[in-house]
Formats: structure tokens, sequence, C-alpha cells
């Protein structure tokens, strides 16, 4: 198999943006009169949806929600989130993803972000980083009822690659996952996605145990290597020592 597409992760992988969802979502339990625990947000949010975590959290607390209130407290979260973004001098984005976006391109790769966050967060950090232009599509947690760490939403940019390119064939094994947590490499090899994990959230001998490739920094990910190893498909996870 050739590598065809590069599917990244959005929070932790384009954007160092979890203390932010952290604070919101702090916020939001303490409008609904709750308080989130010491290291709750981390267990239960890291890597999943935006509608999985507050879904998740106000379930552990007896609390749950009819779907029309469930949008309403991600549509609260989301203009938050906006307000939050609107106050940053920088963005947050992680150091080398640019050079990394550039020799994707350069390679003739597709590339399409696959995340549980709300696309409205997406797209308003991607287009004000300069970054949107690279992306064929973006596959969001408003697309999915399912969160990582189920495929769906790995399967779903594969389809639509084809459905955009028909005549591109993509397969999940011609495609690299770029993901920064255990839900999110999960999803992507449940999916048949061979995964290059970034230690921007675990530390690397934590990741190198989930992911076929692990790396610290952008730099790092040598795409001709993982290209060259994708075209003989191994299946025991790979680790490159930094």
């Amino acid at each position: 198999m050739t590598l065809k597409a590069v599917l990244f992760d959005f929070n932790g992988v384009i954007v160092n943006d979890d203390p932010i969802h952290e604070k919101l979502i702090e916020q939001l339990m303490l409008d609904e009169n709750l308080q989130l625990k010491r290291g709750e947000f981390r267990e239960v949010c890291l890597g999943r949806s935006n509608r999985a975590c507050i879904t998740a959290l106000l379930e552990r607390r007896g609390r749950f929600l009819t779907e029309t209130y469930l949008d309403r407290l991600l549509q609260r979260k989301a203009e938050a989130y906006k307000a939050q973004i609107d106050t940053l001098e920088k963005l947050p984005i992680y150091p080398g993803l640019a050079e990394f976006i550039d020799k994707v391109r350069a390679a003739g790769l597709k590339m399409a972000v696959v995340s549980g966050a709300m696309r409205s967060d997406i797209e308003l950090v991607l287009d004000r980083a300069g970054l949107a232009a690279n992306f064929e599509l973006i596959v969001a947690g408003d697309d999915l009822t399912a969160s990582k760490p189920a495929p769906d939403g790995y399967l779903l940019a594969v389809e639509l690659l084809n459905q955009k390119y028909p005549h591109f064939n993509l397969q999940p094994i011609e495609c690299l996952a770029v993901e920064d947590t255990f839900a999110g490499i999960e999803a992507a090899k449940k999916a048949g996605i061979q995964v290059a994990g970034v230690t921007h959230t675990y530390p690397f001998h934590m990741i190198q145990r989930q992911a076929n490739w692990t790396v610290d920094y952008f730099a790092d990910l040598e795409l001709d290597r993982v290209a060259a190893l994708c075209s003989i498909a191994p299946t025991e996870p790979a680790a490159k020592n930094t």
C-alpha cells in the first residue's frame, strides 16, 4: 500500500488548547450547579468529543440531558471558546506544525482533520492560523454521534475523501493519523489506520505503547520513512527514538 493521506486530530495535535477547554468545562459545570473534580477533565474528556465529555460528566452526577438541552450547552461552550480565542494575541499552534504540513503537501498527500471538537472551534482556529486551505475536509464532533475511541470519524473521513475524489480509491491502510491521546490512537487503529503519536499530552513511553510511531515534535516525524514503512504495512508499534 502507498501512503496517500494524513489525517490530523485537532485539540492536542494542531492547537494546544486543552487548558482553555478545561476552564470552559469547569465553568459550564458551575453554571449547572455542579463541580468538576480534580483530574476529572483529563480522565473523562481528553481525546473525546465535546458531546461525549459533557454527557459523561453530567451522567456521573445523575443528570441525563435531552438532545435539545445538550445542544444548548454545546452552543454555549462554542461561544465561550470563540471569546477566549479572540482574546489571544498568538494562537497556541504547536511548533513545527506548519513546516510538517508543507512537507505533506509537497509529497502530494491529501490532508483532513478528524476531531471530536465542534466544527466552529476547528474552523475558527484554522482560519485565524492561516492553515485552513491545506485541509481537504473536516470531520468534526458535530458530524457524529459516536466519539473516539469509536472509529466512526476516521472511517467517515476516508469515505468523504473518496466522494470528493472519485478515482482516489483511498483505503484506511493508506492513511496516517496523527494523534496525541489513547482514545484517538484506538479510534484510528480500529479503523485500520496507522498512527503517529505525538507526545503533546502524554509522555513518550505511554504513547509508544499504543502508536505505530512516536515522536516528541513534528520535526521528528520523518514522512519519507513513514511512507516507506506504510508500504509494508507494519502491524507492531514502532517508536522513533528522540
